[in-house]
């Protein structure tokens, strides 16, 4: 399972923003079919390396990810103009080929998540449903004429440090921490689970020893 993956319409996206600061209903994505070789293949290192997966916004990661030409990854699809901004409602988040969720509705649940018990469960059902709604939506794109990325990335209005204040970091791990919780309550009860299929299917405890025989004695005839 891989974070910061998905669709918008029939692009495949790389999630580098959840949320605008002060536009939450917009995040920025890349296209990667659409970005140049070394800036794919540096992005892709990035994101599935355990720094950018243990990241709750894939733009930590790339603020700290140096290219093999020297240059910053998240400074360089900044000032190229690859970012791309659109709406979290069009978006389609896949971590695996079998679930996947709406960025808007999973922002709502990674936002409460730090609110209680109530969050996780959510989570937990979402997990247990293989995603919320999918609806199909008609692709769009948001900004200005792709011909001047440069251009269309300054209408985003967004700062590469504005994600990566304090006290932005540490709601991060908060949340990060609430998930792997869960993930260890979902590891738990799968355990428990296999011990009981096991009980049921061989004769040999989960402690090692080995349940007694029945012996069935025949009668003897006259």
């Amino acid at each position: 399972m891989l974070k910061h993956i998905g669709k918008h319409g029939d692009k495949k996206i790389v999630l580098v923003f959840r949320q605008v600061p002060g536009d939450d209903h917009m995040c920025l994505v890349l296209y990667s079919d659409m970005l140049p070789q070394l800036v794919h293949d540096e992005t892709m290192k990035c994101l599935e390396s355990a720094v950018g997966q243990n990241s709750k916004e894939l733009a930590d990661a790339m603020h700290r990810h140096t290219m093999s030409n020297g240059q910053n990854l998240l400074e360089t699809c900044h000032k190229s103009g690859y970012l791309k901004k659109v709406n979290t409602n069009q978006v389609i988040i896949t971590p695996n080929a079998k679930s996947s969720v709406r960025l808007d509705e999973l922002n709502t649940i990674l936002n409460e998540m730090d609110k209680g018990e109530e969050a996780i469960k959510k989570m937990a059902d979402l997990d247990k449903n293989a995603g919320m709604s999918n609806k199909r939506r008609e692709p769009k794109e948001v900004g200005a004429n792709p011909a001047s990325r440069t251009a269309q990335v300054e209408t985003t209005g967004v700062a590469i440090t504005d994600v990566l204040t304090d006290d932005q970091l540490a709601s991060q791990r908060v949340a990060q921490a609430a998930k792997m919780k869960l993930d260890a309550q979902a590891l738990l009860a799968e355990a428990a689970r296999l011990e009981t299929e096991a009980a049921t299917l061989s004769p040999t405890k989960t402690d090692g020893t080995t349940k007694p025989k029945k012996t069935v004695r025949k009668k003897q005839t006259a």
